[in-house]
């Protein structure tokens, strides 16, 4: 038995509607899902990014309650030659890069936060492999 792949990821957050505009707005994720006072949900590559108020998920009665408070971090993986373009389009929407790391394959990625902290980064093909 095997996996194919992460499908989706939460994350929590306090205000949805300024999560829509970080990841809708500026990032430019697609939504796909979205209830008022609950979640929001949004299309990243193959896989979905989940959005929560934990206020809200960890008192679920028909799904199992789940939530989280801190720095949750997520890695989006960008098509090959695309990283520079991403690190250019941070710096022009005024998204503050937090760090950047070189990585033993001389591959890099960069960090950075979303409106609720919860840390980001974006990375090229091949680092994990």
């Amino acid at each position: 038995m095997k996996l194919n792949q992460i499908k989706e990821t939460c994350l929590y957050v306090n205000d949805l509607e300024k999560s829509k505009a970080f990841y809708n707005g500026l990032l430019g994720f697609p939504i796909i899902g979205y209830q008022e006072k609950r979640h929001l949900f949004l299309k990243v590559g193959s896989s979905v990014l989940l959005c929560f108020l934990p206020e809200v998920t960890k008192l679920e009665k028909e799904l199992p309650p789940h939530y989280a408070y801190g720095k949750i971090h997520v890695a989006f993986e960008v098509p090959e030659g695309d990283y520079e373009l991403w690190k250019k389009m941070m710096y022009e929407k005024g998204i503050k890069i937090l760090y950047e790391k070189e990585w033993n394959q001389q591959l890099k990625s960069f960090y950075f936060e979303d409106p609720d902290g919860n840390v980001l980064e974006i990375i090229p093909p091949g680092l994990w492999h």
